[in-house]
């Protein structure tokens, strides 16, 4: 049975929702399926419509009551491409995504699925990402989550699906291109010879850049040649911070001894020529995607016992999990890393293709339920 999918969400820039989505995709352009997604657009535009799927841009998770004018437009759209299976990914979306597919008549609605991606504040608003007829957790700890905040939602709905990464893009023990290591030496030769920690995330208070730059300090005073690179991007309203981030790093008197890179592409070369990558977020986070991005490298994380991130480390690499919240802890780990290297097991349980597979499978099922209700009606 070749399926028509559409996913929605607010856009297409980088981020562990964002690229999922292209995954997809790419998935099920080839098995065969029809893929499209709605969005306002970014960077990874180009990507998705190579994989075969047809992008619409429209802004459907714009904060703002014109948002609404996409709800017939949308209805009209599923009728028109005869979508079998409408997946929402973030909140604004899947209220656009729900008022349209409820206005049709029962026989004409695609299946209607939905992925908690994080832990959505319980409130009504939020609560749109329990409603689907199939409600998809990136993670165990996702799973309890939802159970305990929205008990309304029965279990049986839910399916747990644990995001993954490409173990071909992410092999153990990959060594970057000469021609990169070059122009790497030269871009931050204040890295050189160093034990190299990297932070990965978007510059935002709740990312745990301040700790991390409190780790940086705690080991430098220890007397160990450490240097911290701080990788992502600042969106336009998080600027404010990224400059306190850099006051902070200026009255620490650490100009030497960490960089901010902004937002990078060659996340993995960064990875592999890092020495070890931490996760120190403030709030649980529902998965975790640089932290088994760096332990399929081979590359040891230090993190925070939170969240997703605590259930990837848990099972691949204990030995990385420090308090939450402890920057002296996590020092000390690091330290223990440097004197004792230690690194990841090659294999882990949180491949891309196992994730396609088992999020695959939920639309096959879901499609199932409609062709089975399409012979009793008939």
């Amino acid at each position: 049975m070749t399926l028509t999918v559409l996913q929605v969400l607010p856009a297409l820039d980088a981020g562990g929702v964002e690229r999922g989505t292209v995954e997809v995709a790419r998935e099920l352009s080839r098995r065969g399926h029809r893929a499209l997604v709605v969005s306002a657009g970014g960077r990874l535009v180009p990507e998705l419509e190579e994989t075969g799927a047809r992008h619409i841009a429209w802004a459907i998770g714009r904060k703002s009551p014109l948002t609404l004018n996409y709800v017939r437009p949308l209805r009209q759209l599923l009728l028109s491409e005869k979508v079998d299976i409408l997946h929402a990914r973030s909140r604004l979306p899947a209220w656009i995504a729900h008022m349209a597919w409820r206005k049709l008549e029962p026989e004409q609605r695609p299946r209607f699925l939905t992925t908690v991606h994080g832990p959505y504040r319980p409130n009504r608003y939020s609560a749109i990402m329990t409603r689907g007829e199939c409600v998809i957790a990136i993670s165990n700890w996702i799973f309890e989550y939802v159970r305990e905040h929205y008990p309304e939602v029965d279990p049986a709905r839910m399916r747990v699906v644990p995001r993954g990464v490409d173990r071909l893009q992410y092999p153990h023990g990959y060594t970057p291109g000469d021609g990169w290591l070059a122009r790497w030496r030269a871009e931050v030769p204040q890295a050189q010879g160093r034990f190299v920690i990297t932070i990965a995330a978007r510059i935002t208070r709740r990312k745990g850049h301040e700790d991390f730059i409190g780790v940086v300090n705690l080991l430098k005073q220890r007397g160990l040649p450490v240097h911290g690179l701080i990788v992502g991007g600042a969106e336009p309203s998080k600027r404010k911070f990224r400059d306190e981030l850099k006051s902070l790093v200026a009255k620490l008197r650490l100009g030497a001894d960490i960089t901010l890179l902004g937002h990078r592409t060659d996340l993995r070369e960064i990875f592999s020529a890092s020495d070890a990558v931490v996760s120190l977020v403030r709030e649980p986070e529902a998965f975790g995607r640089t932290t088994i991005e760096a332990l399929s490298l081979g590359v040891p994380v230090v993190g925070y016992d939170l969240g997703g991130t605590a259930e990837i480390l848990r099972r691949v690499f204990p030995e990385g999990l420090v308090t939450a919240g402890n920057i002296d802890a996590a020092a000390a780990r690091l330290a223990q890393l440097r004197d004792s290297p230690l690194r990841p097991p090659p294999h882990h349980p949180y491949t891309l293709q196992r994730m396609l597979d088992a999020e695959l499978a939920v639309y096959a099922e879901l499609a199932g339920r409609m062709a089975g209700a399409a012979a009793a009606g008939g």
